[in-house]
């Protein structure tokens, strides 16, 4: 192989390989393909898509990396699959992963923590390659609380959404649920755990627009009495309103 200089990835790669990679190529520079880089846009996928997606396949066709780790299972999901086919198709070395561990490699503090939302998720997924674990102030609010010691904070269950900046509109003791609860627990295709909230805590059941995880969303939504929400590319103003008032309501 020629000089590696960039190495692409998507979702959460098993870190057997990272590892390997990151031993074998010390100096090579870690792509997140899933990240919204503005990158000109293609037309190998539909219009109606997931936008994530069409982030890996545009980010990759304008970034070029040497080497793309590309997790294919439940650990991420079938377009994730497909992706890395088609980009294989197109000519790109890829090394295809599946992490589907079901054993907790880390205590779940960060989701649980104090800090803003929009640097909780993106500590959690600066994790994945390189773990560095922040300070970080107690828990806010212990997992066993019951609906006769009520919860006064909200919940955000999901993936990173495309927009980032709608994690803003929420306030530094949220709880994270969902895939990105898995992710800091090191189980990515922990579906038991991606499914669990807590009852007690008003939660935001967020989707990627077109993605399949909006089935357990609207699902956990319905039975939490959340808010369910996906957006395809940025969030209107409309669904920012929607979240404030669901937020301060409850």
């Amino acid at each position: 192989m020629n000089e590696v200089k960039k190495i692409g990835f998507w979702g959460y790669p098993h870190p057997d390989v990272t590892e390997e990679l990151k031993a074998k190529y010390p100096n090579s520079e870690w792509i997140d393909l899933d990240i919204d880089f503005s990158s000109p846009k293609t037309n190998i996928l539909p219009e109606a898509y997931c936008k994530i997606i069409r982030n890996i396949i545009d980010n990759t066709l304008f970034m070029k990396p040497d080497l793309i780790v590309a997790p294919i299972g439940k650990d991420k999901c079938d377009s994730g699959w497909f992706a890395s086919k088609v980009l294989s198709d197109m000519g790109f070395n890829v090394i295809q992963t599946i992490f589907e561990d079901l054993e907790p490699k880390r205590e779940v503090n960060i989701c649980r923590g104090k800090m803003p939302l929009y640097d909780k998720v993106n500590t959690i997924t600066n994790n994945i390659i390189e773990f560095n674990p922040p300070k970080l102030e107690h828990a806010v609010i212990p997992e066993n609380n019951t609906s006769e010691n009520p919860l006064f904070t909200p919940g955000f269950w999901g993936v990173p959404p495309n927009d980032l900046e709608i994690l803003k509109l929420f306030p530094d003791t949220t709880h994270v649920y969902g895939w990105l609860r898995c992710v800091e627990a090191g189980t990515p295709a922990d579906l038991d755990l991606e499914m669990y909230v807590n009852p007690n805590v008003p939660t935001v059941f967020y989707s990627q627009a077109f993605c399949s995880k909006a089935q357990l969303a609207k699902y956990l939504a319905d039975k939490y009495n959340g808010l369910y929400i996906d957006i395809d590319d940025y969030a209107s103003g409309s669904v920012k309103a929607k979240i404030e008032a669901f937020l301060r309501l409850r």
